[in-house]
């Protein structure tokens, strides 16, 4: 039963659907997936948008009056299902799978990609009586309305891409070829900001190999996590962000508990890490495609930083990671069926614009562009203005160009 509530401004409602595990075998083992709908006060009968988040393994934002930034944008036209994708939030979640067996932990696992949640959304949709709805998606939530236009492109009326439009058919060690290198000039471009941070960053990797700094928590900040926080630097703010950081003593709570905030995968979200290369396997095995590609000046810098790149010692360096570790092993030896139907998309009507972030460092702008090639619907919108969280930043812009694009009004 469906419970809503007025804040100011807003009318949340909220949802709970019952959803298998695994859409081939309906009688099977159940989900919860959660979703809040929010309307304006006088909008509570406008179309439906769909917000599928980035991760994956994050859940939907939490909104109030003006946030997140670009909802006011969209209650003008739309109210907005705010989906905790299977495994996040609300949803039912997904921890370490205490008493499955690796191999079970896997398969479980192994559901969590976007055909799943799209058939998760498919059968919302058709639970709350919607012909069809639109669909907003940031990074990882594009890769979902992509794979929803391959597979049921019939739900939809319009779908936006932000930071999000993946490769078709790509093998992720091209993906990761691609994004190691935008990496490598993230890192030239950071230091020649701020050139003395190069010798504060050598100076503090004796320490951490020696084991002498570590997380709030007491895991020991292994040179292998702290290149990680380069994560940071697809983000707009993201060089500041780190040179903020390692401006404070590294003894400080503050550097701990700031450092253990930064990392980008962690315990809190484990399909982040766990799951992270599959989202890119559209028909192949990854077999750790981010740590076989990694550039040889990985090896000749200690400087240097690494982004959205999971290695599969981050299920060893955070114990929080570790009971799935063997499972993430067998993930990537998975031979993973195709996420998207070239066809299909080449066939496709529905109404689509996306945002092509045109120095993205997290989904590689070539690749999004030939994506954008193959759908005759899509308006693509290349720019340099935002970095891969322009959503969030300037999202009202953002999203009132996009619907601009798909209606024909730019």
């Amino acid at each position: 039963m469906a419970t809503s509530v007025r804040v100011p401004g807003l009318v949340l409602t909220e949802h709970e659907f019952s959803v298998p595990l695994d859409h081939s075998r309906p009688d099977g083992e159940q989900l919860t997936v959660f979703a809040r709908e929010v309307a304006a006060p006088d909008g509570p009968d406008r179309p439906v948008l769909v917000f599928l988040q980035g991760g994956p393994g994050q859940e939907a934002p939490r909104p109030v009056k003006g946030a997140p930034g670009w909802l006011p944008r969209a209650l003008q036209d739309y109210r907005v299902l705010m989906l905790d994708q299977r495994g996040t939030g609300r949803s039912t979640p997904v921890g370490a799978l205490p008493g499955r067996t690796p191999a079970e932990q896997a398969e479980y696992l192994a559901h969590f990609r976007a055909d799943s949640i799209v058939r998760d959304a498919e059968l919302i949709r058709a639970r709350l009586g919607v012909d069809r709805w639109s669909v907003l998606g940031q990074s990882f939530g594009g890769f979902c309305a992509l794979t929803y236009l391959s597979h049921a492109p019939q739900s939809l009326r319009e779908a936006f891409f932000t930071g999000g439009l993946p490769p078709v058919k790509r093998h992720p060690d091209e993906v990761y070829t691609a994004t190691s290198e935008t990496l490598l000039e993230r890192n030239r471009r950071y230091y020649e900001r701020y050139p003395a941070d190069r010798e504060r960053v050598r100076g503090l990797h004796p320490r951490l190999a020696a084991g002498e700094l570590s997380l709030p928590d007491g895991t020991p900040l292994t040179p292998r996590l702290f290149r990680q926080l380069g994560s940071v630097l697809g983000a707009g703010e993201g060089a500041e962000t780190l040179h903020y950081l390692l401006e404070r003593e590294p003894e400080s709570p503050a550097f701990a508990h700031d450092v253990a905030a930064m990392l980008p995968f962690s315990a809190r979200n484990p399909l982040y890490a766990v799951i992270h290369e599959a989202c890119y396997a559209d028909g192949h095995a990854t077999r750790w495609s981010a740590e076989r590609v990694r550039p040889a000046a990985y090896d000749e810098d200690v400087t240097l930083f690494t982004g959205e790149h999971v290695f599969p010692s981050v299920f060893t360096d955070l114990p929080g990671l570790a009971p799935l570790r063997e499972a993430a092993e067998l993930l990537a030896e998975r031979e993973w069926p195709r996420l998207y139907d070239e066809d299909a998309l080449r066939r496709c009507d529905v109404p689509c614009a996306a945002a092509i972030y045109a120095e993205d460092a997290y989904v590689d702008r070539r690749f999004s562009e030939e994506t954008a090639r193959l759908i005759p619907s899509m308006r693509p919108w290349v720019t340099n203005e935002y970095e891969h969280n322009g959503l969030r930043v300037a999202g009202e812009h953002v999203l009132g160009r996009l619907i601009d694009l798909a209606r024909g009004h730019v």
